[in-house]
């Protein structure tokens, strides 16, 4: 009987310390946080320390765990301060930081000996050679390049026991391993220090000069983007067991709780399907239906299996377009009364069909027959954003299990 002896993390992303607990709940190994600093997502939620410890405690009650980015590209004096930083991250009992930067790399070494480092896919590993100097620098983890095949993954693993950590799903960079300078030209936003602008995603006209004329080759056309649809890999997840990938990773920071809870929700069920029978493993149409369920761009498989062609570019109109939205988030359930009380997070109404999800993909739908304000008055629809209603639900529900409804 086939057995799996390195079953990978899931590892989901946290902009803020309710995405962390949203992540953790609904089935991440271990998520991956920003600080105030040294990070490249700026315009996240990020963390500031006493966040940190709050959320570095309830990840280690949930046998989680939490990493810190801190793979910004540091020019002169960027540098400063990092040494307390990453020793104030030591003190929180951060179980890693993930960076780029060899100074940064040398500074967190040399400040907070002990502190675990993770090379951050913004250093562009591509080969198992890269994969060891690292490790000889005393690194336990390497994030591969986005750019790496799922073959080249198999060669590397073979050469190298250092951990592995791969992209599975999210957002992908038009540039080479997340390196730009468009967002600098643009709006004098850097990058590589964490103010990505995303022009590349903006709108853009095609233009050709002949003598002083010049003709708008985009005319009547769509307007094209420089930006790459996403990633998912979810029908290749035994593919990359199998190649040894120690870590699959969720990108997306600056992703909705909708997004977070769904996405984790999916890969962690497909990943524990997979390691609980390899051998009689099926792919679940449920499983492609629950990603569709969020809002993201098309969906493609980056480099894993060859260069990405046209097809994975935006551009043009949407080939796929999500059918749900996020509606509310529970807060409370009696289980006497089965009277949910929620928060709002989109417009819904008496009469509609709505359906509920947990973790462990715990899913019912039903439609809502009655609703109550926080008054316990009688109201048809809840049109004000955040606001608290009850309502009786068919099936147990639990905090953090949302409803979603269709557009």
């Amino acid at each position: 009987m086939k057995t799996i002896t390195n079953k990978p993390e899931i590892l989901a992303p946290a902009g803020n310390l309710e995405k962390l607990k949203v992540a953790i709940l609904y089935g991440a190994d271990a998520v991956y946080i920003g600080g105030q600093a040294y990070g490249l997502r700026s315009r996240a939620g990020n963390f500031n320390f006493t966040e940190m410890k709050e959320g570095v405690e309830f990840a280690h009650q949930h046998h989680a765990k939490v990493y810190v980015a801190a793979n910004m590209v540091a020019h002169e004096g960027n540098e400063e301060g990092a040494g307390t930083f990453f020793q104030t991250l030591k003190e929180i009992g951060v179980d890693a930081v993930i960076v780029s930067d060899p100074a940064l790399i040398s500074i967190c070494q040399e400040e907070a000996p002990g502190l675990p480092i993770h090379l951050s896919t913004q250093a562009s590993a591509t080969n198992y050679k890269t994969l060891e100097f690292w490790k000889y620098e005393g690194l336990e983890r390497i994030v591969l390049a986005r750019e790496v095949s799922l073959q080249e993954i198999r060669e590397i693993r073979k050469q190298t026991d250092i951990e592995i950590e791969a992209f599975i799903h999210g957002a992908m960079c038009i540039s080479y391993s997340g390196r730009c300078v468009l967002s600098n030209h643009m709006v004098n936003r850097d990058a590589n220090r964490g103010g990505c602008a995303q022009s590349c995603r903006w709108k853009y006209d095609l233009f050709e000069q002949d003598g002083m004329d010049i003709n708008v080759l985009t005319k009547d056309r769509e307007a094209f983007s420089m930006s790459a649809v996403d990633l998912s890999m979810i029908y290749h997840i035994p593919e990359l067991i199998e190649a040894g990938v120690n870590s699959f990773k969720i990108e997306g920071r600056m992703k909705s709780i909708h997004y977070v809870s769904t996405v984790t929700n999916v890969y962690r069920d497909i990943v524990d399907t997979y390691c609980a029978d390899p051998e009689h493993f099926t792919f679940k149409a449920e499983w492609e239906e629950e990603i569709w369920k969020i809002a993201q761009r098309e969906l493609a498989t980056g480099f894993y299996f060859d260069k990405p062609d046209e097809d994975q570019q935006l551009f043009g109109r949407p080939r796929k377009i999500p059918k749900y939205s996020f509606a509310a988030q529970v807060l409370d359930y009696n289980p006497e009364t089965k009277i949910a009380t929620l928060q709002q997070r989109n417009h819904f109404r008496v009469g509609e069909e709505v359906e509920f999800y947990g973790p462990a993909f715990t899913h019912f739908k039903q439609t809502i027959e009655q609703l109550w304000d926080e008054e316990g008055n009688n109201i048809d629809h809840a049109p004000n954003a955040m606001m608290t209603v009850k309502m009786k639900v068919d099936e147990p529900v639990q905090p953090f299990y949302f409803m979603r409804k269709q557009k």
